[in-house]
């Protein structure tokens, strides 16, 4: 069973950046952040697919995120990021790290093809 364990959430003021990170404890192929606002259904903002074990892998984002957000890994620390530059309200949310045992491709994004997911961690960006 793939473990995830994420950190690094926080209250921020609009303008602001966190780093998120996740600590995985398997092998897996494609991983991803999503993040879930209360009222709202869980949304994918970041994946990375590919033989992340040997550290080839590719990066997909949400038109919501792009430019602003950074998704990378560090294979041999088994840890994902979420580096957020210019956060807005509307980054408020949950955030939670999710994993897959198959390369899923780009823009796969969906919650219900990921079987493995974090506790989550809190992102709160006031105005």
């Amino acid at each position: 069973q793939v473990q995830l364990v994420e950190s690094g959430g926080g209250s921020v003021q609009a303008g602001g950046s966190l780093r998120l990170s996740c600590v995985y404890a398997m092998r897996t192929y494609t991983m991803a952040w999503f993040r879930q606002a209360p009222g709202l259904e869980r949304e994918g903002v970041a994946t990375v697919y590919g033989d992340i074990y040997r550290g080839i892998y590719n990066s997909y984002y949400s038109d919501s995120v792009k430019g602003r957000f950074t998704i990378s890994l560090d294979n041999a620390k088994n840890t994902l990021w979420l580096q957020m530059n210019n956060l807005k309200p509307e980054d408020t949310a949950m955030y939670y790290c999710a994993a897959a045992q198959s390369s899923l491709g780009p823009a796969r994004l969906s919650p219900r093809e990921y079987p493995y997911w974090g506790q989550g961690t809190q992102v709160t960006v006031s105005s």
